[in-house]
């Protein structure tokens, strides 16, 4: 059975989301989402990093709050921006962030969390996985901003992944 289905909660969210953008459980709909969502984790099973052991919970739970909050938080901060300033007084560029993180999902929870954070973006990975290219919209202290990623939120990473 696990040779049919290895990954069965990630089966169930695929055919679930199948019907929810098709908007119809009729037969041709579940049977193709049905389908699908056997197919796509057997094919892409070697696309996974390694598994997931995580660790310190209450960790989590504080990084999520701050996540949120920082988000909260950036969203007024971009808004301010957009609505008072001239393009030409907003020094946006790109920061370069030396990482410790080598775990490659808490590389990825990293990518999610400067991602959704407004203002800034994931430009780059080196090939190292030792200096994060980070764009950001508005910049006034790039020492700052390293100093306030690798604290908030690559340490509690660290925790939680490796």
């Amino acid at each position: 059975m696990r040779r049919l289905i290895p990954f069965p909660v990630l089966s169930v969210a695929l055919l679930l989301l199948w019907i929810l953008l098709m908007q119809s459980v009729s037969a041709g709909t579940l049977v193709l989402g049905a389908a699908l969502a056997l197919f796509w984790p057997v094919v892409t099973v070697r696309l996974r990093p390694a598994p997931v052991r995580l660790r310190k919970p209450f960790v989590m739970a504080r990084l999520f709050c701050r996540v949120v909050l920082e988000m909260l938080r950036s969203n007024a901060e971009v808004a301010w921006v957009i609505l008072t300033q001239r393009s030409s007084a907003v020094r946006s560029g790109f920061v370069q962030i030396p990482l410790e993180l080598k775990d490659p999902n808490g590389l990825a929870v990293l990518a999610m969390i400067v991602t959704f954070t407004p203002g800034t973006a994931w430009a780059q990975l080196s090939a190292d996985n030792r200096v994060l290219l980070l764009h950001v919209l508005a910049i006034q202290s790039e020492e700052a901003l390293v100093a306030f990623i690798k604290q908030r939120y690559e340490r509690s990473l660290q925790e939680i992944f490796e």
